[in-house]
Formats: structure tokens, sequence, C-alpha cells
């Protein structure tokens, strides 16, 4: 079978399978992940390993709920906008008898709570595998998928033993995989490596970080010539616009950069710079020298000092038994690049890192509803995404959506990163929606790529997703040869959600992600300072949807000052912006100059290459973009693509790579704000900005 069409028998199979086993409104009856019949199965979990589950009980009058909670986003709405308080989630509420009872069989089963929510929605308690596989009535074994990661999951359907089974909507930490940051590197395609990576004394004698780095990623025309050494032929020549010729420098956006880029210089000098909010980022186990490191960040770029009045990292589980967990596990620049990245956007703002002792699943529901219950932000950021639907199952799903849900109805927007791998081989409809990005009260936040105009002004946006292809490697390359996908913003559809009330005009009856989009590629990217093994480094070309997600978290935090009080979450009102309040990513050509085109002459004759021919077979059905030489040295040169993101496309309005589109300054702001004060101080800036 050809992988297209195996591609599409597994999208319809999963279709099939999630339409007709889940129901939105009860536990479902069917909450085995589906990953668990297509992956290897590698035994019985030793019973005696600790877990941590959190344990969600079923809502009263849920339907009345889900509606009480769309009526906060439709601005017809009397409550339009009024946040929920104690007493209005209390009409929803498990009753204290249904709590007590659902704790009840819990400790029974040898478990300890560790905590529960304060309206009474949710348990979490502490114990080990046989404790969860008796409560539960089912077995939990280990898994492996074919990249080698492993995770863990229930064979049988988890029901809670007992009279108290019917209160219990959904529990997380059956299931344990591990949250994954969505975070890339620009990297040499020679050698595979990053780029740039220096230590901050050597950046800073070697000139500054300044001269260090270019911004302008794409410059005009030009034709390059390629040889066989030792041989007549075969000979290439190629002509097109050139990214990154300037091999001493890497293309990296400074902070000034981004500032101007969505429109905010003119706000920042007005004091709209996110003062008096507090961003919150979702973390795994945090690291000693994240405010040390954003410091010389900061000094860098002639940033405000971070210090204990606006930054502060909270463990909602206690500190990791392991200092050094994030350096282990890669979230060590994962943290420094929120922390830097919110700050650049809205310096003003204090900046939370809530980091969770673990990087499980379970760990971070907890981090969301610690922010929720201690009311700590109304904007937060998490830069991962635990694996797709088809690992996740019904069971985390439903847990996940239940925390967030009442975060939307607190008026606190969570943004989640959708993802780095484009379909990951799913094709569409389904592409590559994780969790809990799919979750119809989650932000989930797409990527683009920024680019100069170098025939012209201003900046060109594309939706983030690049190819690559040698056109020579120590001479001429004869053919070409594609080197394939090297990633792209995730999006798609859910197959458990149905599509939310907001997201009217988009294809499909199902959740379709993402909502919105900012700077992911890292071929744009920004520059972070972190730490590793004591030795503070200057990075640069880093990007991921882990960039586009605390990005747009600030620059939504900025809103809310502007406001006067909090926006709340921000896919349904990103959903009625019209033309002109919200840029539309479009599909790009050569508007920006010409794409890389060319010729390879050996013994039978000459062969003409188009820029879409050097990527046969890796650009779906995207035959809109744009791409760039990219010459390494005198012999070695490839072609760089973007707005390539797998089988998703860039298109008119909502797509499933850059959603809505990219927030553009004043417009953006102005279209957002709910009150005719807050307008009005939009209105000024735009008026001193026309003188």
């Amino acid at each position: 079978m050809k992988f297209s069409a195996l591609r599409t028998a597994v999208a319809s199979l999963a279709i099939a399978f999630f339409a007709s086993s889940y129901s939105l409104s009860q536990l479902p009856s069917h909450n085995v992940p589906r990953a668990v019949s297509l992956t290897k199965d590698l035994g019985h979990v030793n019973p005696s390993n600790q877990v941590n589950l959190t344990v969600v009980l079923q809502p009263h009058n849920e339907a009345e709920y889900d509606k009480a909670v769309d009526a906060l986003y439709d601005p017809a709405s009397p409550t339009f906008h009024q946040w929920f308080t104690d007493s209005d989630f209390e009409k929803y509420a498990p009753t204290q008898e249904e709590f007590d009872s659902v704790k009840r069989e819990l400790i029974n089963q040898g478990f300890t709570v560790i905590s529960s929510d304060s309206n009474r929605f949710s348990i979490r308690v502490h114990g080990t595998v046989g404790n969860a596989e008796s409560a539960f009535q089912t077995e939990i074994h280990s898994f492996q998928l074919k990249n080698g990661r492993i995770f863990q999951a229930h064979t049988r359907d988890a029901v809670l033993t007992g009279p108290a089974a019917p209160l219990v909507k959904a529990v997380a930490g059956l299931e344990r995989h591990q949250a994954q940051p969505q975070l890339v590197y620009q990297k040499n395609y020679k050698t595979g490596q990053p780029r740039f990576k220096k230590t901050l004394v050597s950046v800073k004698d070697s000139g500054g970080i300044l001269s260090q780095i270019s911004e302008l990623p794409l410059s005009a025309s030009e034709t390059f010539n390629y040889t066989t050494p030792g041989a007549s032929l075969p000979t290439a020549t190629y002509t097109g616009t050139v990214y990154d010729q300037n091999s001493n420098l890497i293309v990296s956006y400074t902070p000034t950069d981004l500032q101007t880029h969505y429109g905010l210089i003119p706000l920042i000098e007005e004091g709209f710079d996110g003062s008096g909010q507090t961003i919150a980022l979702v973390e795994a186990f945090g690291y000693a020298a994240a405010e040390t490191d954003a410091n010389a960040f900061s000094t860098l770029f002639g940033l405000p000092a971070l210090t204990s009045k606006n930054f502060q990292v909270i463990y909602p589980e206690g500190k990791p038994l392991n200092p050094n967990a994030a350096d282990l596990t890669g979230w060590t620049t994962e943290i420094a690049l929120d922390i830097q990245t919110a700050h650049s956007i809205a310096p003003g703002a204090k900046i939370l890192v809530v980091a969770s002792a673990g990087q499980d699943n379970e760990d971070q529901i907890a981090s969301l509803q610690y922010i929720i219950s201690k009311k700590l932000a109304n904007t937060v950021s998490s830069s991962w995404e635990n694996d797709d639907e088809i690992i996740a199952g019904p069971a985390e799903l439903d847990a996940f959506n239940s925390v967030l849900k009442k975060g939307a109805a607190a008026g606190i927007s969570f943004q989640f990163s959708s993802g780095d791998g484009g379909d990951l081989g799913l094709g569409t409809p389904v592409g590559a929606v994780e969790v809990p990005s799919d979750s119809p009260y989650a932000v989930a936040v797409g990527g683009t790529s920024i680019l100069n105009n170098p025939i012209g002004l201003g900046d060109i946006v594309t939706g983030w997703g690049n190819n690559a292809a040698y056109v020579a490697l120590g001479g001429a390359l004869d053919p070409p040869f594609a080197l394939g996908f090297l990633g792209g913003a995730g999006g798609g559809q859910s197959q458990f959600f149905a599509k939310p009330s907001w997201q009217t005009g988009v294809p499909g009856k199902w959740r379709q992600v993402p909502d919105v989009s900012a700077l992911a590629d890292p071929n744009t990217g920004v520059v972070v300072v972190v730490t590793s093994q004591g030795t503070q480094f200057v990075e640069a070309g880093i990007g991921g949807t882990s960039l586009a997600s605390p990005l747009f978290t600030a620059l939504w935090a900025i809103g809310d000052q502007i406001n006067g009080k909090p926006l709340g979450f921000a896919s349904p009102t990103i959903a009625k912006l019209k033309a002109g309040q919200i840029t539309d990513v479009l599909p790009t050509n050569s508007i920006i100059g010409n794409n890389p085109a060319g010729s390879v002459t050996d013994s039978s004759g000459t062969t003409d290459y188009s820029a879409a021919d050097l990527f046969t077979g890796l650009l779906y059905s995207q035959t809109q973009f744009t791409s760039g030489l990219l010459p390494f040295d005198s012999s070695d040169a490839a072609v760089l693509s973007f707005g390539t993101d797998s089988s998703l496309t860039v298109t008119k309005g909502w797509d499933n790579v850059t959603g809505y589109g990219e927030p553009n300054g004043l417009p953006f702001y102005f279209a957002i704000l709910d009150n005719e004060k807050a307008k009005s101080a939009v209105k000024k800036v735009q008026a001193r900005i026309e003188k």
C-alpha cells in the first residue's frame, strides 16, 4: 500500500472509532486509549510504583454549565465577561455528599488525598499502581511507540469501584506520558547541529549579540554556479532569492523587532507594556538560574530587570528531587525561552513560573488547577503537549477539558503550543491535534515565519512549515536531493471534541486547531540566554510553537491591561474578528522576489528544476510558497522553503496552520476591548501616531 493510501486508511479508522465511541455528556463507556491496540505492549507496570491521580467528578446540569460558560463570551448576553465567582461555580458543583462518597472510596482503596478543588470538581490522590488498578478495575501496562518513546496506559475501561462510580467523569494519571516542550533549533543543514551556541562571555567579547545576528533573512535574487571537481560535468546553475547569505551571522529577531512587528511600540511608549498583569508559565522542574539568565538577556537587549517584585517561581508539588532534572530532560532552554519571550513582549508584566515536580500529564493538570484555585494569573502559557489524542485517550482528554472549562469560566486564557511536527504523517483532516490544545477551552497557538521583503518594505508572514533540498554538495548535484520536511506548526481536527459554538465558518463538525498564531519558525527565530552545567550560553535561531505560545500570551496580557479587567479566554473573541482586526496569513509565492529555480547539465543534456520540482512529493497541496537559496560555501548549497507545512495548508480565513491569523497591533487591541474607556485609550495612541 502506498504511504498516502495507508495514511488515509489510518485517519479514516481513527475518525470511525472516535466518532462512534465517545460522548461528551458523560464518562466515556470506552476509555482505553486507542494507541493501546496499535503499539507494542511491554507488559504489566510494577504494582508498587508510585502514582498520582486527578479524579474529576461529574458536575450537575452540565449542559446548562456549558451554556453559561458560552454566554460569558457572547457580547449579546447579559452575563458577557461577568466571570464566575465561587457562588456561580456552586450552581454546577458536585454536592459535598457526592464529593465525600468519591473521596471515601479512594481512601478505602489505599489512596491518600493530596489536594482538592475548592468547588469539589476534582480531587487529587497519591497511591500505587496497584491501588489504581484495584480502584478502577483495570490493569496498567507500558507501551512503546515506533519512535521508541514509552508511555503507560490502562488496558481495560477504567471504572471506579463501588456506588461512587457514576459520580466520576474522568481520571488523569492512569495514562502516564510526558509533556514535551515544543522547541526547535535552527540547524546547520550540513551537520544537523544547532547553528549558534556560544558562551555569554565570548558573545560579549566578540562585539555583542547584535553584531552576530541578522534581522534580514532574505536578500535579492542572485545566480550561483556549481561545477564538479575534477570533471567537466555535471554543472548546475540556480537563480533566486537568497536566504541567510552571510554565514557569519544567524537570523534571529530582537525584542524590539518583535515589538515592532506586532505593532507594540506606540503602546509601550504610552505605558501599555503589561504593567499590573501577571503572565503564568506552566513548566516542568524549573531551574535555579532562570532569573539570572533572564536578566543577562535583558541586559543584552535593554529590557528592564526582573526582580522579586516582577518575577517568581513557585512549585505546587514541591521542588523536584533532582535539581538537575530540567537539564537532563531538555526543559532548561524551554523555560528560558518562555520567560524571555514573555518579558520581550510585555516588559512591564510580572512573570510567574509554575513548575511541576515532574513532566507527566497529570503533573501539568495539577499546575493548571493550582493557577485557577489560587487565582494567580489571567493569562497562562504552556509550551508543551501531551502527545496526540490517540495516545492520550478519553479519560485524560476529559480531565484536561474539565479544568480548562473552569478556567474559561473564571476569565482565564490558557494558551498551548499546537505542535512542531505538522500533521505527524496523519494527513488531513485529522492532522496533528495534540493534547491539551485540542480542548474547546484552550487557545491553540500555531506558528508563522516572519520574512523581510527583499524587493520592498515591510514584513511578509507565511505559515510555519519548512522543507529543504540540497542542490550542491561538494559540487553540482545531479539530480538535486530533497532533504524532506523539517518541521512546521501542528494543526487539524479533533476526533473527541465537537466544534465549539464560537468556531462558526470553520470546516467540519469537530474542534479545529489552531485558533491564532505567532512567530515559530526557528529559521526566523529568537535569541535565548540559558545556563547549562554552570555556564551561561547564548543560543540563537530558537523557535517552535514553544515561542509562539508565550509570545501570544504576552500580547493578550497587554490587552488585559488596556481593558482594565480580564478579557478572558481568547479564542471566542479572536474568532469574531474581522478583516483588518487580525492579520490573515495567506499563501505566498514569488511576491517577495523569485523562488529559486535552476538547471543541471550532464552528458544527457540539460534538465530544468523549478522550486516545486526541488520538493517533489513533499509539498502535498501547498502549491504557493516562498523559498530561498541557502549557499553554505562555494561548493555546497540548499534551497529552504517557507510555508510548506506537511499536508496542512494556509488558506484565506481560518486555516489549520495559522488559525485566524496573527495579532496586528492597534486594530487588534481596539477590536478585542470590551469597554469604551479602554477603546478611547487606544484611539488616543492612534491619534498620536497620526500626528
